[in-house]
């Protein structure tokens, strides 16, 4: 979807900038979690006071679909004012919310927040438990990937907005050229991308020059669940079995150069999408909204199939979306818990489906008009009958680490070392671990890795 890849495009900010941010979540003590703070005690009927009452708050968002939403709430409950700030993608987005959480004011009321980033700012306890308000009710109507993802500790933080389920793109033009079949499983696909580069050494089966949401994705594809947090305990493991799983097949692809190194979300990838230089994208679920968008030249050409497995059997991963959490600054957390309600659980999902994002809800997931909708852009498919399909089958157990965006802006530094030598990436995932080991012992996590 549109507002994932400007989130892709800016979310890489400097490493400086990450590091700044999480010396700040975990060292801020403005915004402690503590049950002594009067305010943050609420009830379900709060929520429905609260809207009824009305009152002014204030929303950070960065997706296309923010003001509509935004003036259709406002619609809906003429009492309430909503003051939507576009504060920054990625981490302007971030670093921004940090300073105000560690200043002790200026925090936005209600601010969306990755699923990848929302850890970081709930364990210091800047967010506030929406179970007080009795939103742990609302599991059933979200996928268990998605409802898993707005949880840190044993609190709920907010709402699933979309979902990002992994499904395999291929260029079916290039496939049908170079005889290629579309891969059930990751043996099948390195044996396309050996094919199609023998045939054509200037195409190339995916791109891969090392991304750090891409590796977590691919891994936990595999079965790997090398983080996990428990209070101040973290494991890290990028060696455990699911990550072994993953570089068995994706270091032949490294080491045989049979990946092109164009960066991600470069004008030079939306050209090679365009042209048949990329042949498939294993991504998440928003992807035709970004091809819609800005790989014009190659409509007609694609399609969607399900991820390629390692035995066959359906599995997959989550890749990107985001929630909307409660900011423990807020002068009316019951109002704000109300409008997030409204976005995620209510009318608002409509106005969000509305601008190309994909759901996390299960009744849109299942509802015959989305399903069956057929895309001109990819030759007439039905493709979220696809897109649906891998929505339930994401692989079960996932967590992220509580300094996930500093984790990210070292990849580089680390795995990316391994992508920039055609070695395998076993090397650099030993290094990253020992960096984010180090690091996290020094911002008082007891870290075992």
């Amino acid at each position: 979807m549109k507002s994932f890849q400007r989130r892709r495009l800016l979310v890489a900010g400097t490493t400086i900038a990450a590091l700044s941010l999480v010396l700040a979540a975990c060292g801020s003590g403005n915004d402690s979690g503590s049950g002594g703070d009067t305010k943050q005690q609420g009830s379900p009927a709060a929520v429905d006071e609260a809207l009824k009452a009305g009152g002014t708050i204030t929303y950070w968002s960065w997706t296309p679909s923010a003001q509509a939403q935004v003036t259709a709430f406002e619609k809906a409950y003429p009492n309430v004012k909503v003051n939507y700030v576009n504060a920054g993608t990625g981490n302007d987005h971030y670093t921004k919310l940090q300073n105000t959480i560690k200043a002790g004011s200026g925090a936005p009321d209600v601010a969306q927040i990755e699923y990848q980033a929302l850890p970081q700012f709930a364990l210091p306890g800047s967010l506030v438990d929406l179970r007080q308000y009795g939103f742990d009710q609302f599991e059933s109507a979200y996928t268990p990937s998605t409802w898993a993802a707005v949880h840190a500790g044993e609190g709920l933080f907010g709402l699933p907005q979309d979902s990002g389920p992994m499904a395999l793109f291929y260029n079916k033009e290039v496939f049908d050229k170079y005889g290629l079949t579309v891969p059930k499983t990751w043996d099948e696909y390195i044996a396309a991308a050996k094919k199609l580069h023998a045939a054509d050494p200037k195409k190339f089966i995916t791109n891969d020059s090392g991304d750090a949401g891409f590796t977590t994705s691919m891994i936990w594809q595999a079965g790997g669940k090398p983080f996990s947090t428990d209070g101040k305990n973290v494991t890290i493991n990028l060696a455990d079995e699911g990550s072994k799983k993953w570089t068995s097949e994706w270091n032949q692809l490294v080491e045989g150069g049979l990946v092109s190194t164009i960066p991600g979300w470069s004008d030079a990838w939306f050209k090679a999408l365009g042209d048949g230089t990329i042949a498939t994208l294993p991504t998440g679920a928003w992807m035709p909204g970004v091809m819609e968008a800005s790989v014009k030249a190659g409509a007609g050409k694609w399609r969607v199939a399900p991820m390629p497995t390692y035995d066959g059997q359906p599995v997959t991963a989550e890749n990107g979306g985001s929630t909307q959490a409660v900011l423990k600054q807020s002068a009316n957390p019951a109002l704000a818990a109300g409008f997030v309600r409204w976005l995620n659980n209510g009318d608002g999902v409509k106005t969000f489906l509305a601008s190309g994002g994909f759901p996390a809800t299960t009744a849109d997931l299942k509802a015959p008009e989305f399903v069956g909708k057929k895309s001109a852009y990819f030759g007439g498919q039905a493709i979220n009958e696809v897109l649906t399909g891998a929505a339930s089958t994401v692989a079960p157990g996932w967590s992220y680490l509580p300094y996930q965006l500093y984790a990210n802006s070292i990849f580089g530094d680390t795995v990316g070392k391994s992508y920039q030598a055609k070695s395998g990436l076993d090397g650099g995932l030993k290094a990253w671990q020992d960096a984010l080991v180090a690091y996290g012992n020094q911002q008082g996590f007891q870290v075992n890795g």
